[in-house]
């Protein structure tokens, strides 16, 4: 089962099946396994980042490690200070990128550091752009709407 990202940002999930076990008077024991199930995550919900990562990679399975380059990092730097503070749509946004490419290896390259590595990119951006940084959940919902657009 796939991971799926609706438009709000949440994530559907798959959870593993549990497995129960049930003893029977002889001392055997059965092993039944229930259906699997699925789980929404919300973006600053404990494993929204991996499974954002995880969806992401999912969209191209061919895909290279993502690699961040100065000039990537730096357009995605602007793309998510832009979306956090306008009204502009992840479209609008990622319309004035020189390198959307670059741009979206950089932000996938966070994705896959994790939550700190999360943190850490929404304090550059504030140092960068200005402002006060963005909640770690804020910046992961962003950077799904950014790199949904770019797919």
């Amino acid at each position: 089962m796939e991971i799926i990202r609706n438009d709000d940002g949440t994530l559907v999930v798959p959870v593993p099946a549990v497995r129960h076990h049930d003893s029977d008077d002889d001392g055997g024991a059965e092993e039944r396994e229930a259906a699997a199930t699925t789980r929404v995550l919300h973006p600053g919900e404990g494993g929204y980042d991996e499974a954002l990562a995880e969806w992401d990679l999912q969209q191209n399975p061919d895909r290279a490690p993502a690699v961040s380059t100065a000039t990537g990092r730096e357009e995605a730097m602007s793309v998510v200070h832009v979306l956090a503070t306008s009204d502009a749509s992840a479209a609008e946004a990622v319309g004035t990128l020189d390198d959307p490419e670059a741009s979206g290896e950089a932000l996938r390259h966070v994705l896959v550091g994790g939550v700190h590595a999360v943190e850490d990119f929404a304090a550059e951006v504030a140092d960068a752009e200005g402002g006060d940084p963005l909640p770690a959940h804020q910046a992961t919902k962003i950077i799904g709407e950014v790199l949904a657009e770019l797919d």
